[in-house]
């Protein structure tokens, strides 16, 4: 196929965060629309440390719709892969027989190549599914022109996709309805709402967990009796005081509340039968770290949160990072250079206290942690407009940089 053959090739580039949830989202009422089992709160991370970058196009000359992640053909025929395709066509379908003149009456016909790539850690517990999932839909909606609610859409490709769709602090509502109409999500308050929160990952494991999301998530359903009750009587109570800890820039309320939602959630992991482990030693030990730091204060000034991986998501404030920075290097010394342990957001340098270090007491792990991400809270998708940064060359097929 040659570059010059394809004269009706639409393409669309697009890129989406990741978000952490901070009320997290453990179990569905419905598999197979993806209701979940309570509501859950997230922040969605900035783009310029964490995002998936996907390219769309489209042509009559494509025979089927083929779809590429991180350089490898995967199987476009994936049911959640078909649930979001289907759905957006659909939705294409109908605006062009409303005669809107916006949209292209031929191009929801067409076979698509889709080609997606990570610039972090696919399938560690960083929340590539949501991130994917949410690029996924958006870049269909720009390619076939299809506007309005697509948190819906993008909820029955992983659950939590739905949260990406927005910048900022976002919850995906819990919904009544069986259609699962009214589990979408809502932006509670934009990326720029509290600019002195700062985020930390610290990437302990960059290997694919043992036991994914999905899977587990099912089990715990079925025989985790603290996840009903966790649903029943815990995260409503949770939501609300979140809400009001986010509105009100409250990092005590914000990073407690972080943390033992976070800590329930592994609890329901080990309450699975079989249990799940999704932390590790270095896990349990940054654990306690942020503990002992805490504890020297005297207040909450570091929060971590664990999803389904042995990864830490740490919160903290502006004036309180730099510190706690110096703190982990102390106590997880990096055998890599500075500039390969540390990316993203740069922190000044401070001296730690002989002090500090004596009060925490904890014995040095070198290499516990492999690096450590540094970013903030930031924007939704949004459409990368320079067409040399397309991942698709103009036969349709992944560029050898996508590969």
């Amino acid at each position: 196929m040659s570059e010059n053959s394809l004269q009706d090739l639409d393409m669309v580039t697009c890129t989406a965060p990741v978000n952490i949830a901070v009320i997290k989202y453990w179990g569905k009422r419905d598999e197979d629309l993806i209701l979940p089992v309570n509501a859950s709160l997230s922040v969605t991370l900035h783009q310029d440390h964490l995002k998936t970058t996907t390219t769309i196009a489209c042509s009559r000359s494509f025979h089927k719709d083929c779809i590429w992640l991180n350089g490898k053909e995967q199987d476009i025929s994936h049911p959640r892969l078909q649930s979001c395709l289907q759905e957006i066509r659909r939705l294409a379908y109908r605006r062009q027989n409303t005669g809107d003149p916006a949209s292209d009456v031929n191009s929801v016909y067409n076979k698509v190549h889709i080609c997606s790539v990570n610039n972090f850690p696919t399938a560690a517990g960083l929340a590539s599914s949501a991130a994917g999932y949410a690029c996924l839909v958006y870049t269909l909606s720009q390619l076939f022109n299809v506007e309005g609610e697509l948190s819906g859409v993008a909820r029955q490709g992983s659950g939590s996709a739905c949260r990406s769709l927005y910048g900022g602090f976002v919850q995906w509502k819990l919904g009544e309805q069986s259609d699962g109409k009214d589990s979408i999500a809502e932006q509670v308050a934009s990326e720029l709402y509290w600019p002195e929160l700062r985020v930390l990952i610290l990437v302990v494991s960059a290997e694919q967990k043992s036991v994914g999301s999905t899977s587990g998530m099912h089990t715990s359903v079925e025989t985790s009796q603290l996840l009903k009750y966790r649903a029943d009587a815990v995260v409503p109570g949770r939501m609300e005081k979140m809400i009001r800890a986010i509105l009100l820039r409250d990092f005590t309320t914000f990073g407690e509340l972080t943390m033992k939602d976070s800590n329930q959630f592994h609890a329901i992991c080990l309450d699975t039968y079989p249990p799940i482990f999704y932390l590790n030693n270095i896990s349990h030990q940054i654990i306690s770290l942020v503990h002992r730091y805490n504890q020297y204060y005297g207040e909450t000034r570091v929060a971590y949160t664990f999803d389904a991986g042995p990864n830490a998501v740490i919160y903290s404030l502006h004036d309180h990072l730099p510190e706690f920075v110096e703190v982990v290097r102390h106590f997880f010394p990096p055998e890599v250079d500075k500039e390969e342990f540390f990316k993203g957001l740069p922190v000044c340098p401070v001296d730690l206290s002989e002090e500090m270090i004596r009060d925490i007491n904890m014995k040095p792990t070198p290499n516990g942690i492999r690096y450590i991400i540094s970013t903030k809270a930031g924007p939704g998708p949004c459409v990368v407009e320079d067409p040399k940064l397309h991942l698709l060359g103009a036969d349709g097929l992944p560029k050898k940089s996508a590969v």
